[in-house]
């Protein structure tokens, strides 16, 4: 299957909290978060307008009933999100989403 949707396509705005931004992406009726900021586990922690800025990256994922389904993506990871995440990592993510 060809990615259709990439890092790149998720739309970033400032966080509600004040600090960093965060960005959603809906994935087959699944919604992939992706936050950064002081607050969050990114790196660098700093409150930066661009996502660019960021190297790593704090998501999680959940379906059309707002339960999460971090942990089923992720095979032995014990919490809903995840923190330092690489963009790389969060498309194969994306396509992982849209295969399901």
């Amino acid at each position: 299957m060809v990615i259709t949707k990439t890092f790149d396509d998720i739309e970033f705005k400032k966080h509600p909290n004040g600090d960093g931004i965060v960005g959603n992406l809906v994935i087959n009726g699944n919604t992939l978060s992706v936050v950064a900021g002081s607050s969050f586990y990114c790196f660098p922690k700093k409150n930066f307008k661009s996502p660019n800025l960021y190297t790593l990256y704090e998501i999680a994922v959940w379906d059309e009933n707002g339960k999460f389904i971090t942990k089923q993506l992720y095979p032995g990871h014990e919490h809903d999100v995840m923190g330092w995440v690489s963009k790389d990592d969060i498309n194969s993510l994306i396509e992982k989403i849209e295969q399901q």
